[in-house]
């Protein structure tokens, strides 16, 4: 795909969904960073439905501690891994406090140092909380990014890498929002819905959906 027709579905994007954002429920860095981290091979729906409950008195990490790892367990036993990502929750809100002053650290390497979090994990909050032009692929990014032929990877890094180096600067911001939702609604996995994708002209899937 060349540059031109990269540009060209992100003016579309944007044009489409000039503010993107995660649809995850959040109020500061530390909640966002929770909510990412249950949100691992869960719904962002089903995320927001457990941490309604306890954010409001618990949505800080010293709230969290108080709560306990049985505690915050109850709360979210309807995620998946739901008693794995108790422990790593309680744990990181430990490590905050201790090495951070309770704040959420803005560099990858502190943040992939927490429990529970990885590159991906860690990219979502520097993205979404600081605006950092990163790029958190997850599943539909890598799908859309593959199948559309706008960064083509044989993993999640390659795809990541070519995404940073592909996406236009004023673009990079908000890109990795738009290919998520892209990916979420549009550019599904098991039957795309291409009559419906605005930029479909653009795409280079050979197998498309018909109208």
């Amino acid at each position: 795909m060349n540059a031109a027709k990269r540009r060209e579905i992100f003016a579309r994007l944007q044009a489409a969904n000039p503010h993107p954002t995660t649809e995850l429920e959040y109020e500061t860095p530390f909640q966002l960073l929770i909510a990412v981290l249950l949100s691992a091979q869960a719904t962002d729906k089903s995320v927001n439905i457990a941490t309604r409950k306890f954010f409001p008195e618990h949505g800080t990490p010293q709230g969290l501690l108080a709560l306990g790892e049985a505690g915050l367990a109850d709360y979210i036993k309807t995620i998946g891994l739901y008693r794995t990502k108790a422990k790593n929750a309680i744990a990181t809100c430990r490590l905050l406090l201790e090495r951070h002053g309770g704040d959420v650290p803005q560099t990858r390497e502190a943040l992939e140092a927490l429990p529970g979090v990885g590159r991906k994990t860690a990219n979502v909050v520097l993205n979404t909380a600081f605006g950092q032009p990163t790029m958190a692929v997850d599943t539909h990014i890598f799908r859309v990014a593959n199948r559309t032929g706008i960064a083509p990877g044989k993993n999640v890094l390659g795809v990541e890498l070519k995404l940073e180096k592909f996406v236009p600067r004023e673009y990079m911001q908000d890109a990795h929002h738009w290919l998520i939702l892209q990916g979420r609604y549009v550019c599904v996995a098991r039957k795309p819905k291409c009559p419906q994708c605005g930029i479909s002209d653009l795409c280079e899937y050979k197998h498309k959906t018909p109208a």
